[in-house]
């Protein structure tokens, strides 16, 4: 009877030493939900604070919520959501440029701002209807 050790076997195999393909279209349910958090990040979450904000917060103890992201790759997607919610379709060169460079396709960058642009139609249009109700019940 033979026996094959099979964690040997893949140990030396070329597969074993692969890059993780990368994607084409699609985000993972994480960067899903990092996209959504985004929507309530503020645009000063993008810049490091200031010296004047480090020293306040040293002398009076003050801790801010640190909303950036330890992995480089989310922090990323992070940065462009947070543009993207705030800006719509109109990106910065230089964010979609730090967006490619960060692993992540044309198709994942006009996936995300399409699917933000909807959202914010989806927002905009049901606080219409919520005022234009609120209008027509004082009328009424």
């Amino acid at each position: 009877m033979a026996y094959l050790n099979f964690s040997e076997a893949a140990a030396g195999s070329p597969a074993g030493d692969a890059a993780e393909p990368r994607r084409t279209t699609g985000f993972s349910a994480l960067e899903w939900s990092v996209i959504m958090l985004a929507e309530r990040d503020k645009l000063s979450s993008l810049r490091a604070p200031g010296a004047l904000s480090v020293a306040m917060g040293a002398v009076f103890g003050g801790r801010s919520h640190n909303p950036r992201l330890a992995d480089p790759q989310l922090e990323a997607l992070r940065r462009m959501a947070v543009i993207s919610w705030h800006y719509g379709y109109v990106v910065p060169g230089d964010a979609v440029k730090a967006f490619l460079d960060a692993g992540f396709t044309q198709e994942q960058y006009e996936l995300l701002v399409d699917s933000i642009g909807v959202r914010r139609r989806a927002v905009t249009e049901r606080r219409f209807r919520r005022g234009l109700a609120a209008k027509l019940a004082r009328a009424a």
